[in-house]
């Protein structure tokens, strides 16, 4: 009889013992910063949120696309306002090459801004710290950043090529405003057609150069 109550005694410490411990772990990650931990009301929690994050990710889109589309609507009618006759009745102009990409850029009196097929370069150029600084270095090394505004037409290739054929073309139509221009320019290499391209493929290879592995035997 003695051994039995104190096993009971034991049972109910313990079953005593468990219920504390659960009840310590459940008030400890039950809630932490303010989100329900338990696996059912997290699930529920997410569930309900879910919707209503989408929601405002739609509308946030929606308000984005709706921006990008006037602000091109625009930068097209400035395009059309300071050249009525187009890209071909321009008087000062240069096109610039790179790989397969080709930039058409035209300058006209202005306050420094740069637009790129009707958007402006932050935009088209995806905020690329080099492609932005290359397309603006031939003007800032004269010192005209605020002097024109730089209107372009570009097309094939990637950015990075668009980006270099841009700066080939700036320089190139600074000098059609002013002659003067060209030293300082040939000077720092703005002036030079980087003619490198991909090298082609050839038949037995791989690649241009790579070729399969060689087994003797």
């Amino acid at each position: 009889m003695a051994t039995i109550a104190a096993l009971t005694t034991s049972l109910g410490s313990w079953q005593l013992t468990t219920t504390s411990c659960s009840d310590s772990l459940g008030s400890r990650f039950s809630v932490q910063n303010g989100v329900s931990l338990r696996p059912v009301l997290r699930i529920a929690a997410l569930r309900s949120s879910v919707p209503a994050v989408a929601g405002s990710l739609k509308v946030s889109a929606v308000a984005g696309g709706a921006l990008a589309e006037e602000q091109e609507e625009d930068l097209e009618g400035y395009v059309k306002s300071v050249l009525p006759g187009g890209f071909a009745a321009a008087k000062i102009w240069g096109t610039g090459r790179r790989k397969t990409a080709v930039a058409r850029v035209v300058l006209v009196d202005g306050s420094g801004q740069i637009i790129i097929n009707n958007r402006t370069a932050q935009d088209y150029l995806q905020g690329n710290p080099l492609w932005l600084q290359a397309v603006k270095y031939p003007l800032a090394s004269l010192g005209y950043e605020q002097k024109y505004d730089t209107i372009v037409r570009a097309h094939g290739g990637g950015l990075s090529a668009q980006a270099q054929a841009i700066l080939l073309g700036i320089a190139r139509a600074l000098i059609v405003a002013n002659q003067a221009n060209r030293e300082p320019l040939k000077k720092q290499g703005l002036l030079t057609r980087d003619s490198r391209v991909v090298e082609r493929k050839k038949y037995g290879l791989k690649k241009a150069r790579k070729a399969p592995q060689f087994s003797k035997r």
